[in-house]
């Protein structure tokens, strides 16, 4: 049975979590890219490849949204298809090497935003989110 303080836990992570990444997504450099197609790409970055429809399983989406998605995401030369090598009826989607630097630009933007308020903290909230970020991470693999 699950006590009413990790139920309260449960809602002040979830809460902080959430606030935290939607900030995280906030922080991206100047472009055209949605954060539908960035996540697109992003799945497809961290996946290596997948077919349409495990990318739209991946981003929770009905395959004719993706397939949107995808058109869109070629047409800036981002993402390319390629033949399955079993299943002549199915493609493989992955990342072209622009799609792969434009994730790397939006990553490093991310990653100098947080970096620049984890400078804000004083050195024991630091130490704090180190040993935070090892139970998260523990937690997200279960």
């Amino acid at each position: 049975m699950v006590t009413e303080p990790a139920t309260q836990l449960a809602v002040a992570l979830r809460d902080a979590i959430t606030r935290l990444n939607r900030r995280v997504r906030q922080a991206r450099p100047v472009g055209d890219l949605t954060v539908t197609q960035l996540s697109a790409l992003t799945s497809l970055e961290l996946a290596g490849a997948l077919t349409p429809r495990e990318l739209a399983d991946a981003e929770r989406v009905q395959p004719p949204t993706m397939t949107k998605i995808v058109a869109k995401l070629e047409d800036r030369g981002l993402v390319q298809r390629t033949p399955h090598p079993t299943d002549g009826r199915q493609v493989i989607l992955s990342a072209t090497e622009r799609g792969r630097e434009i994730f790397r630009q939006y990553q490093r933007v991310r990653d100098e935003w947080l970096a620049g308020r984890l400078a804000e903290l004083t050195p024991d909230e630091r130490d704090v989110l180190t040993r935070a970020a090892e139970v998260l991470s523990r937690l997200a693999r279960n």
